[in-house]
Order: C-alpha cells, then structure tokens, then sequence
C-alpha cells in the first residue's frame, strides 16, 4: 500500500478531491497554509495500492493549473528610513507538490 500526499493550491483542491472521488479514491482534506507566500494551500492524502499510484498522480496533474500572481515581496526591503517597503512582485503558484510513501500498516477501524 502507498500513500500519496499531495500539496495543490485551494483553487483546485476541491476540483482535484471531486474527481478522485468520481473515480473511487478515499481522500482526506487538510487546509494547510504554504511557508513561502504564506498563503492557503489544501493538503490531499490518499492511501492505495501500488498499482493505482499512477492514477492518482495523473488526476492531480490533469486538475491543478499553474499560474501567475502578483504578492507582495516575501521578505522585507529597507527604505532610506529603515521601515518595511513591500513591493510586488509576480510569482508562479498552483501545481502540485506530490509526495508517495510506503505505507508499513493500514487499517480501518
């Protein structure tokens, strides 16, 4: 048995859980929240089996888009005053990070 976790954007959280839902998976939904933009994330689990892992990879894949965002800099800059100046800046977010890790014992109780 695998576990897949994967980390996807909230705008396609829900579309990337309604379809592996659609073709039979079990998935767990955490909202998470990312550390570089700081901004809302859901997290995806999904326990099975050896075979299905490319399915479930393909789903994510098929359902989160990356695009470009304008945030403000991650890190603060120093103005001639020594106060915080944010400025924006364009990022690339969406996508998935996917993780599969060997499940040593599954049960459901």
């Amino acid at each position: 048995m695998k576990l897949v976790l994967a980390i996807v954007h909230d705008e396609d959280g829900n579309r990337v859980l309604g379809e592996l839902n659609k073709k039979g998976f079990s998935v767990t939904k955490l909202a998470t929240t990312g550390g570089f933009l700081r901004a809302g994330n859901t997290t995806l689990l999904v326990g099975t089996s050896k075979e299905h892992v490319q399915t479930v990879i393909d789903i994510i894949k098929a359902k989160c888009s990356s695009r470009k965002q304008i945030a403000t800099s991650p890190t603060p800059s120093t103005g001639a005053a020594g106060l915080y100046v944010p400025y924006p800046v364009e990022v690339e977010v969406g996508g998935a990070t996917i993780f599969v890790v060997d499940v040593e014992k599954f049960e459901k109780v």
